[in-house]
């Protein structure tokens, strides 16, 4: 993969971060969509997309390795991703707060940066569709093109810079 392409994954995936603060701090049809400590950890996906898109792009040594960290994080976000949609389709499993919240906001990050990793809301909560979808909905199919590129890329000869 060439650098513009590793550039271009590393801000789309902090754009999609963006759009989730932006969610969070302003709402959508008047609802306020709280993190929930699934979504937190669906952030952490995407900045390890980002962070290692960034990386592969800027040291070309490494630029392998850092692919397969950004294929790990894609991989993960997806896992994580799924488990929430699951969640959404079964709400009865989630039990009001969640053990997980407690455990993520004790990290030193929620407490430096509420706004970006504290968690809120509950993973069962059914908030208004975005076309169509529940956030973790997009999230899933979003983690699943970003793995799907990056795994395609990873095998694909790449041509000399």
């Amino acid at each position: 993969m060439k650098r513009s392409q590793y550039l271009f994954l590393s801000i789309f995936s902090l754009s999609l971060v963006l759009f989730a603060v932006i969610l969070q701090q302003m709402g959508y049809q008047g609802v306020s969509f709280l993190p929930c400590p699934l979504c937190i950890l669906q952030r952490v996906g995407y900045l390890g997309i980002a962070l290692f898109c960034l990386l592969a792009a800027g040291i070309s040594p490494f630029r392998k390795l850092f692919h397969g960290f950004a294929i790990l994080a894609a991989g993960y976000g997806a896992a994580v991703a799924g488990h929430h949609v699951l969640l959404l389709s079964h709400p009865s499993e989630s039990c009001g707060i969640d053990p997980l919240e407690t455990w993520i906001n004790q990290f030193r990050l929620a407490n430096n940066l509420p706004w970006l990793f504290k968690a809120d809301g509950l993973c069962s909560a059914k908030l208004p569709a975005i076309l169509g979808l529940q956030v973790p909905e997009w999230s899933l199919v979003w983690f699943t093109v970003l793995l799907l590129v990056l795994l395609i890329t990873f095998f694909r000869k790449s041509p000399t810079e």
